[in-house]
């Protein structure tokens, strides 16, 4: 599976059991990077999107039930213990510090960055795509 995140600039994803902000056009743009994919997302992650696509599929168990090459796009859910099934990870950075409780537990040093690319939000003036692979 390709993992999906956004992050802190302390790599926290969540605190007190909620995300740490949302983004209008970066969930655009999950849909546009995983196009042609299965993307899989949790019940609470599937209300962020306001058309959810025949093939995003919504499961309470996705981190398990992901194929590989599929894309799992996870908020609150830790994923240290999965790197065997971890293909590649895609990380968004807030460019923020938020308070937060929850943080994303990959190592990424068996990773390499592919690339990384900013772009504009619509509550954020600049996200950083990073991509990475195993």
């Amino acid at each position: 599976m390709i993992l999906i995140a956004c992050v802190d600039d302390n790599m926290g994803m969540a605190f007190n059991h909620r995300r740490q902000s949302r983004d209008r056009l970066l969930n655009d743009r999950i849909l546009t990077v995983t196009q042609g994919h299965t993307l899989w997302m949790s019940p609470n992650t599937a209300k962020l999107f306001s058309d959810v696509p025949d093939r995003v599929t919504v499961s309470e168990h996705f981190l398990e039930e992901a194929a590989p090459g599929d894309y799992c796009f996870t908020e609150q859910h830790p994923v240290g213990g999965m790197e065997e099934r971890i293909e590649g990870v895609v990380l968004y950075h807030w460019n923020r510090r938020y308070p937060a409780d929850l943080y994303f537990d990959l190592n990424l040093s068996a990773y390499t960055k592919t690339r990384q690319t900013e772009f504009p939000g619509s509550s954020h003036e600049t996200i950083t795509e990073e991509i990475y692979t195993k």
